[in-house]
Protein backbone atom coordinates (compact mmCIF):
# COMPACT_ATOMS: atom_id res chain seq x y z
CA UNK A 1 0.00 0.00 0.00
CA UNK A 2 1.40 3.37 -1.03
CA UNK A 3 1.49 6.17 1.56
CA UNK A 4 -1.05 8.98 1.21
CA UNK A 5 -1.83 12.30 2.88
CA UNK A 6 -4.85 12.09 5.19
CA UNK A 7 -7.07 15.20 5.37
CA UNK A 8 -10.16 16.06 7.47
CA UNK A 9 -12.04 19.14 6.23
CA UNK A 10 -14.61 20.74 8.53
CA UNK A 11 -16.84 22.23 5.80
CA UNK A 12 -17.97 21.47 2.27
CA UNK A 13 -16.10 24.56 1.06
CA UNK A 14 -12.88 23.30 2.64
CA UNK A 15 -13.38 19.82 1.15
CA UNK A 16 -13.93 21.31 -2.30
CA UNK A 17 -10.82 23.48 -1.97
CA UNK A 18 -8.78 20.42 -0.98
CA UNK A 19 -10.07 18.46 -3.96
CA UNK A 20 -9.06 21.35 -6.22
CA UNK A 21 -5.62 21.59 -4.61
CA UNK A 22 -5.06 17.84 -4.98
CA UNK A 23 -5.66 18.05 -8.73
CA UNK A 24 -7.55 14.81 -9.23
CA UNK A 25 -5.18 12.74 -7.08
CA UNK A 26 -7.50 12.55 -4.06
CA UNK A 27 -10.20 10.08 -3.01
CA UNK A 28 -13.12 10.99 -0.76
CA UNK A 29 -13.68 8.78 2.31
CA UNK A 30 -17.23 8.36 3.66
CA UNK A 31 -18.06 4.73 4.47
CA UNK A 32 -14.80 3.45 3.03
CA UNK A 33 -16.01 -0.09 2.32
CA UNK A 34 -14.84 0.09 -1.30
CA UNK A 35 -12.04 2.64 -1.01
CA UNK A 36 -10.06 1.06 1.82
CA UNK A 37 -10.14 -2.39 0.20
CA UNK A 38 -9.05 -0.94 -3.14
CA UNK A 39 -6.18 0.97 -1.51
CA UNK A 40 -5.05 -2.12 0.43
CA UNK A 41 -5.06 -4.21 -2.74
CA UNK A 42 -3.38 -1.42 -4.76
CA UNK A 43 -6.32 -1.15 -7.16
CA UNK A 44 -6.44 2.53 -6.27
CA UNK A 45 -3.45 4.59 -5.17
CA UNK A 46 -4.59 8.08 -4.20
CA UNK A 47 -1.98 10.61 -3.13
CA UNK A 48 -4.55 12.11 -0.73
CA UNK A 49 -7.56 10.76 1.18
CA UNK A 50 -10.17 13.32 2.23
CA UNK A 51 -12.34 12.16 5.13
CA UNK A 52 -15.70 14.01 5.09
CA UNK A 53 -17.05 12.55 8.32
CA UNK A 54 -16.51 15.78 10.30
CA UNK A 55 -18.57 17.96 7.95
CA UNK A 56 -21.86 18.82 9.74
CA UNK A 57 -25.23 18.02 8.19
CA UNK A 58 -24.00 15.17 6.03
CA UNK A 59 -25.65 12.44 8.13
CA UNK A 60 -29.24 13.66 7.75
CA UNK A 61 -31.90 11.14 6.73
CA UNK A 62 -35.28 12.87 6.66
CA UNK A 63 -38.65 12.49 4.97
CA UNK A 64 -41.25 15.20 4.35
CA UNK A 65 -44.62 14.41 2.72
CA UNK A 66 -44.21 17.45 0.43
CA UNK A 67 -40.47 17.61 -0.22
CA UNK A 68 -39.74 13.88 -0.17
CA UNK A 69 -36.66 12.08 1.10
CA UNK A 70 -33.20 13.50 1.84
CA UNK A 71 -30.21 11.15 2.18
CA UNK A 72 -26.99 12.84 3.34
CA UNK A 73 -23.60 11.72 2.07
CA UNK A 74 -22.80 9.98 5.36
CA UNK A 75 -26.11 8.08 5.72
CA UNK A 76 -25.42 4.35 5.71
CA UNK A 77 -27.33 1.75 3.77
CA UNK A 78 -28.36 0.19 7.09
CA UNK A 79 -29.95 3.46 8.22
CA UNK A 80 -31.93 3.59 4.99
CA UNK A 81 -32.84 -0.09 5.28
CA UNK A 82 -34.29 0.36 8.77
CA UNK A 83 -36.07 3.68 8.14
CA UNK A 84 -39.85 3.40 8.43
CA UNK A 85 -40.32 6.27 5.97
CA UNK A 86 -38.15 4.57 3.36
CA UNK A 87 -39.89 1.21 3.78
CA UNK A 88 -43.30 2.92 3.61
CA UNK A 89 -42.75 5.29 0.70
CA UNK A 90 -39.74 3.92 -1.21
CA UNK A 91 -40.11 0.14 -1.09
CA UNK A 92 -37.82 -0.43 -4.07
CA UNK A 93 -34.92 1.42 -2.46
CA UNK A 94 -35.57 -0.31 0.88
CA UNK A 95 -35.39 -3.71 -0.83
CA UNK A 96 -32.23 -2.78 -2.71
CA UNK A 97 -30.28 -1.73 0.37
CA UNK A 98 -31.51 -4.78 2.29
CA UNK A 99 -30.05 -7.02 -0.42
CA UNK A 100 -26.81 -5.02 -0.37
CA UNK A 101 -23.70 -6.90 0.85
CA UNK A 102 -23.53 -8.13 4.47
CA UNK A 103 -24.98 -6.41 7.53
CA UNK A 104 -21.45 -5.47 8.63
CA UNK A 105 -20.87 -3.67 5.33
CA UNK A 106 -24.32 -2.06 5.40
CA UNK A 107 -23.49 -0.52 8.77
CA UNK A 108 -20.54 1.29 7.14
CA UNK A 109 -21.30 1.71 3.43
CA UNK A 110 -23.18 4.84 2.36
CA UNK A 111 -25.88 5.15 -0.28
CA UNK A 112 -24.08 8.15 -1.80
CA UNK A 113 -20.87 6.12 -1.97
CA UNK A 114 -22.69 3.33 -3.79
CA UNK A 115 -24.00 5.85 -6.32
CA UNK A 116 -20.59 7.47 -6.80
CA UNK A 117 -19.03 4.05 -7.36
CA UNK A 118 -21.24 3.89 -10.47
CA UNK A 119 -21.03 0.13 -10.87
CA UNK A 120 -23.39 -1.24 -13.54
CA UNK A 121 -24.68 -3.70 -10.92
CA UNK A 122 -24.94 -1.19 -8.04
CA UNK A 123 -28.03 -2.12 -6.01
CA UNK A 124 -29.18 1.42 -5.19
CA UNK A 125 -28.98 2.98 -8.65
CA UNK A 126 -31.98 1.34 -10.37
CA UNK A 127 -34.58 2.20 -7.68
CA UNK A 128 -33.16 5.71 -7.26
CA UNK A 129 -33.50 6.35 -10.98
CA UNK A 130 -37.01 4.83 -11.06
CA UNK A 131 -37.93 7.21 -8.23
CA UNK A 132 -36.43 10.21 -10.13
CA UNK A 133 -33.79 10.88 -7.49
CA UNK A 134 -31.30 13.73 -7.81
CA UNK A 135 -27.74 14.13 -6.55
CA UNK A 136 -26.66 17.47 -5.10
CA UNK A 137 -23.08 18.44 -5.88
CA UNK A 138 -20.88 21.00 -4.16
CA UNK A 139 -17.79 22.52 -5.76
CA UNK A 140 -15.80 25.74 -6.03
CA UNK A 141 -18.52 27.23 -8.25
CA UNK A 142 -21.21 26.47 -5.68
CA UNK A 143 -24.02 23.91 -5.63
CA UNK A 144 -25.82 22.17 -8.48
CA UNK A 145 -28.26 19.29 -8.77
CA UNK A 146 -28.80 16.67 -11.45
CA UNK A 147 -30.78 13.49 -11.92
CA UNK A 148 -29.02 10.30 -10.87
CA UNK A 149 -29.58 8.87 -14.37
CA UNK A 150 -27.56 11.78 -15.82
CA UNK A 151 -24.94 11.67 -13.06
CA UNK A 152 -23.80 8.13 -13.90
CA UNK A 153 -22.12 8.42 -17.30
CA UNK A 154 -20.50 4.98 -17.67
CA UNK A 155 -19.15 1.99 -15.79
CA UNK A 156 -17.34 3.54 -12.83
CA UNK A 157 -17.78 7.05 -14.29
CA UNK A 158 -19.81 10.03 -13.09
CA UNK A 159 -20.36 13.68 -13.96
CA UNK A 160 -18.41 14.87 -10.91
CA UNK A 161 -15.93 17.66 -11.63
CA UNK A 162 -12.46 17.34 -9.98
CA UNK A 163 -13.38 19.84 -7.23
CA UNK A 164 -16.87 18.48 -6.54
CA UNK A 165 -18.36 16.03 -4.08
CA UNK A 166 -21.92 14.79 -3.54
CA UNK A 167 -23.47 16.29 -0.41
CA UNK A 168 -26.85 14.50 -0.53
CA UNK A 169 -29.44 12.68 -2.58
CA UNK A 170 -33.06 13.80 -2.73
CA UNK A 171 -36.08 11.82 -3.93
CA UNK A 172 -39.46 13.45 -4.66
CA UNK A 173 -42.40 12.45 -2.51
CA UNK A 174 -44.35 9.67 -4.26
CA UNK A 175 -47.69 10.51 -5.79
CA UNK A 176 -50.79 8.89 -4.26
CA UNK A 177 -51.54 5.37 -5.50
CA UNK A 178 -47.90 4.68 -6.34
CA UNK A 179 -46.36 1.24 -5.91
CA UNK A 180 -42.66 0.43 -5.96
CA UNK A 181 -40.53 -2.70 -6.19
CA UNK A 182 -36.98 -3.86 -6.81
CA UNK A 183 -36.01 -7.43 -7.66
CA UNK A 184 -32.41 -8.56 -7.80
CA UNK A 185 -31.36 -11.83 -9.39
CA UNK A 186 -28.04 -13.52 -8.67
CA UNK A 187 -26.54 -16.78 -7.52
CA UNK A 188 -27.46 -15.63 -4.03
CA UNK A 189 -29.31 -12.55 -2.79
CA UNK A 190 -26.81 -10.90 -0.46
CA UNK A 191 -23.01 -10.59 -0.70
CA UNK A 192 -23.36 -10.99 -4.46
CA UNK A 193 -23.40 -8.63 -7.42
CA UNK A 194 -26.66 -8.53 -9.32
CA UNK A 195 -26.78 -10.66 -12.45
CA UNK A 196 -29.92 -8.72 -13.37
CA UNK A 197 -31.95 -6.17 -11.42
CA UNK A 198 -35.26 -4.45 -12.16
CA UNK A 199 -36.77 -1.47 -10.33
CA UNK A 200 -40.35 -0.31 -10.88
CA UNK A 201 -42.29 2.71 -9.69
CA UNK A 202 -45.87 2.84 -11.01
CA UNK A 203 -48.82 5.15 -10.33
CA UNK A 204 -52.35 3.91 -11.06
CA UNK A 205 -55.54 5.98 -11.08
CA UNK A 206 -58.89 4.22 -11.65
CA UNK A 207 -57.16 1.22 -13.14
CA UNK A 208 -55.05 3.27 -15.60
CA UNK A 209 -51.29 3.73 -15.36
CA UNK A 210 -50.68 7.47 -15.12
CA UNK A 211 -46.93 7.37 -14.52
CA UNK A 212 -44.24 4.70 -14.49
CA UNK A 213 -40.50 4.25 -14.17
CA UNK A 214 -38.79 0.95 -15.06
CA UNK A 215 -35.03 0.72 -14.69
CA UNK A 216 -32.80 -2.25 -15.50
CA UNK A 217 -29.54 -2.98 -13.66
CA UNK A 218 -26.51 -5.05 -14.71
CA UNK A 219 -27.58 -5.27 -18.35
CA UNK A 220 -25.60 -2.30 -19.67
CA UNK A 221 -22.69 -0.02 -18.74
CA UNK A 222 -25.15 2.16 -16.81
CA UNK A 223 -28.64 1.50 -15.45
CA UNK A 224 -31.10 1.53 -18.36
CA UNK A 225 -34.51 3.16 -18.48
CA UNK A 226 -36.85 0.68 -20.16
CA UNK A 227 -38.47 3.47 -22.16
CA UNK A 228 -40.37 1.21 -24.55
CA UNK A 229 -41.88 -0.73 -21.65
CA UNK A 230 -42.79 2.52 -19.88
CA UNK A 231 -44.48 3.87 -23.02
CA UNK A 232 -46.58 0.72 -23.36
CA UNK A 233 -47.92 1.08 -19.83
CA UNK A 234 -48.38 4.83 -19.56
CA UNK A 235 -51.96 6.14 -19.94
CA UNK A 236 -53.41 2.66 -20.51
CA UNK A 237 -55.60 0.37 -18.37
CA UNK A 238 -53.53 -2.18 -16.49
CA UNK A 239 -54.08 -5.80 -17.48
CA UNK A 240 -52.15 -9.02 -17.29
CA UNK A 241 -51.63 -8.98 -21.06
CA UNK A 242 -50.31 -5.41 -20.98
CA UNK A 243 -47.85 -6.23 -18.18
CA UNK A 244 -46.55 -9.16 -20.25
CA UNK A 245 -46.15 -6.89 -23.30
CA UNK A 246 -44.18 -4.42 -21.19
CA UNK A 247 -41.92 -7.20 -19.93
CA UNK A 248 -41.12 -8.23 -23.51
CA UNK A 249 -40.47 -4.59 -24.43
CA UNK A 250 -38.00 -4.30 -21.53
CA UNK A 251 -36.03 -7.21 -22.99
CA UNK A 252 -35.51 -5.12 -26.14
CA UNK A 253 -34.33 -2.14 -24.08
CA UNK A 254 -31.62 -4.20 -22.34
CA UNK A 255 -28.03 -4.24 -23.62
CA UNK A 256 -26.53 -7.21 -21.74
CA UNK A 257 -23.09 -8.73 -22.17
CA UNK A 258 -21.79 -12.21 -21.44
CA UNK A 259 -19.39 -12.61 -18.53
CA UNK A 260 -18.44 -15.10 -15.85
CA UNK A 261 -21.79 -14.65 -14.07
CA UNK A 262 -24.21 -15.09 -16.99
CA UNK A 263 -24.56 -15.03 -20.75
CA UNK A 264 -26.14 -12.10 -22.56
CA UNK A 265 -29.03 -14.31 -23.71
CA UNK A 266 -29.75 -15.47 -20.15
CA UNK A 267 -29.68 -11.90 -18.85
CA UNK A 268 -32.09 -10.74 -21.56
CA UNK A 269 -34.55 -13.53 -20.71
CA UNK A 270 -34.32 -12.69 -17.02
CA UNK A 271 -35.08 -9.04 -17.76
CA UNK A 272 -38.45 -10.17 -19.11
CA UNK A 273 -39.14 -12.45 -16.15
CA UNK A 274 -38.11 -9.92 -13.51
CA UNK A 275 -39.83 -6.95 -15.15
CA UNK A 276 -43.15 -8.79 -15.10
CA UNK A 277 -42.63 -9.84 -11.49
CA UNK A 278 -41.54 -6.36 -10.39
CA UNK A 279 -44.57 -4.68 -12.01
CA UNK A 280 -46.92 -7.16 -10.35
CA UNK A 281 -45.15 -6.73 -7.02
CA UNK A 282 -45.33 -2.94 -7.29
CA UNK A 283 -49.05 -3.10 -8.10
CA UNK A 284 -49.61 -5.28 -5.03
CA UNK A 285 -48.21 -2.51 -2.81
CA UNK A 286 -50.77 0.09 -3.95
Amino acid sequence: MRAFEYLEPATLAEASALLHRCGGRASVLAGGTDLLVQIKESHRQPAHVINIKKIPGMNVLAFDPTDGLRIGALVTTREVETSYAVRRHYAGLARAVTDFASIQVRNRATVVGNVCRASPSADSLAPLIADRASVHLYGLQGSRAMRVEDFVTGAGKTALEPDELVSRITIPAPAPNTGKAYIKHGRRVQMELATVGVAVSITVERGHCTDVGIVLAAVGPTPIRATHAEALLRDRPISEALVLQAAHAAMEDARPISDVRASAAYRREMVGVLTRRAIVQALETL
